[in-house]
């Protein structure tokens, strides 16, 4: 679904990432793991158009989309949520919604309005809530709602579960692991958690000081004897 050739990037003079080769296969969850800074997040952005790519590229469904527009990629199907500020505080979560639907006929948004709240039923009871007012758990739904509603293909989620209780977070694992299997969601996930991330994905990628350390089946790194040393970076 996703390829990175010798991918170098960062922002403007801050080099962050170097030579980083990545595949992601489709309808399964890759978990980007490893010590703090050490280019999960710059990976996402970079593949969403966000960081600066110094050379090397990345590919979409067998096209170069390296120097594509992040609003661009959006239309193609590529969702990226950042931990924080992923919707909009300040209008109701219907009003999210509607936003992110705005290049959908009404027909068509109120089916795939349907389909987002299928997917987050919890939501039904907060349309008309300012979304500010929701907690981090639920604010989460509603990220990964417009995403859905978008028909987004590829869902990179940057530390979904950061700041939540452990309820709340083991139910977003929870509903990753559903919108794979019930949407044939291809999904990036980017988590501290890094045990529940390689329980819950087929693949995982180690990043140590913006380079792969690691790179293979996630049960294999999570059995691997120098497990701890290794997410912490002592490669």
């Amino acid at each position: 679904m996703i390829l990175t050739q010798k991918l170098n990037a960062g922002y403007k003079d801050v080099h962050v990432l170097f030579d980083i080769n990545a595949t992601i296969e489709p309808n399964k969850i890759t978990a980007v793991v490893g010590p703090n800074g050490s280019g999960k997040s710059t990976f996402l952005k970079a593949i969403f158009g966000l960081a600066s790519v110094y050379s090397g590229n990345v590919i979409f469904k067998d096209n170069d989309i390296t120097n594509v527009p992040s609003h661009e990629r959006t239309k193609l199907g590529i969702a990226y949520l950042p931990q924080v500020d992923n919707v909009f505080t300040n209008l109701t979560v219907n009003e999210n919604l509607k936003i992110a639907g705005y290049t959908l006929d009404k027909k068509e948004f109120e089916v795939r309005k349907g389909i987002a709240l299928r997917a987050f039923p919890e939501l039904k009871d907060f349309l008309g809530r300012k979304s500010g007012t929701l907690s981090g758990g639920e604010r989460q739904f509603l990220a990964i709602a417009t995403a859905l509603i978008r028909k987004a293909e590829v869902l990179m989620l940057d530390e979904p579960t950061a700041q939540l209780s452990p309820k709340f977070a083991e139910i977003i694992f929870d509903k990753i692991v559903e919108l794979r299997d019930d949407f044939n969601l291809t999904i990036i996930l980017v988590e501290q958690n890094i045990t529940r991330a390689l329980e819950i994905s087929e693949k995982a990628y180690l990043l140590v000081s913006g380079r792969v350390a690691f790179e293979g089946k996630s049960d294999e790194l999570r059995d691997h004897e120098r497990f701890e040393k290794l997410c912490m970076g002592l490669v």
